[in-house]
């Protein structure tokens, strides 16, 4: 009778799509899967870092950008493609990949400051981008019984001293969609799910950052490890009966 370490061995390969890899919570995502064996395939709109810490490297890594939908459609039939290898199964899809303009020295951009083309560009990379990629792969999720998690944000439940208006108003738009796909996923054997990060700590933070600090009750930052490892939990055996969900992940801060 072979053993429990020899059945986990003879287990396919899991593997992980994840939008938005190249910084912050992305990176460390990575890196947790990574570590726990999984097959990590990244996309972002840059080619592959040189100085990245996992030892997939290029072969597994779609430059896409995510702000053009034909340029997603033709991700998606790559990321199917390089899935046959796993059996064309694909066990996580995170939507990770956001962006947030801002204005001349940085400044917030409002509902009043934000032109129809700035709109569409972020509800396309933030929200439609989410949608496209989970249907497009819905075939390799329901072969693995998979998850896929989207990264909403604190700001999508109240305006935000930093983050812009159609940022703020694509993540409540994507925290929306995940009830909505739970519902529609869930009968196929997909799971869906969200986490709300707060303040983390990458480099992408606003000055004036600190001042958020102080209305915080653990009174720090979170840390880009802390979210990876409750991605991964949403992602695993150990969320296996977690769905429509949506992680407040803020120290405290929603309170």
């Amino acid at each position: 009778m072979p053993s429990s370490l020899e059945s986990r061995h003879n287990e396919p390969r899991r593997t992980l799509i994840l939008t938005g890899a190249s910084r912050g919570i992305g990176h460390a995502t990575v890196k947790r899967f990574s570590s726990a064996g999984w097959r990590v395939i990244t996309c972002s709109r840059h080619g592959f870092p040189e100085n990245c810490p996992w030892e997939a490297g290029p072969e597994d890594h779609i430059q896409v950008d995510l702000a053009d939908p034909s340029n997603t459609i033709d991700a998606i039939a790559e990321m199917r493609d390089r899935l046959k290898a796993d059996g064309g199964r694909l066990n996580a899809l995170v939507n990770n990949a956001a962006i947030s303009p801002k204005l001349d020295g940085g400044a917030r951009m409002g509902t009043l400051d934000t032109g129809v083309e700035d709109w569409q560009h972020v509800f396309q990379v933030n929200f439609f981008s989410s949608i496209m990629l989970a249907r497009g792969l819905l075939e390799e999720l329901e072969a693995a019984k998979g998850a896929v998690l989207n990264v909403t944000s604190i700001a999508g439940s109240r305006v935000h001293p930093f983050a812009g208006a159609a940022y703020a108003t694509s993540k409540a738009a994507l925290a929306a969609l995940t009830r909505e796909m739970a519902h529609d996923f869930g009968p196929r054997g997909v799971r869906v799910n969200a986490i709300a990060p707060g303040e983390i700590d990458t480099s992408i933070l606003s000055p004036g950052t600190e001042k958020i600090v102080e209305q915080i009750p653990l009174r720090r930052l979170g840390t880009p490890e802390e979210v990876a490892k409750i991605i991964y939990v949403l992602c695993t055996e150990t969320g296996s009966y977690v769905n429509g969900a949506e992680i407040h992940i803020n120290g405290g801060q929603h309170v």
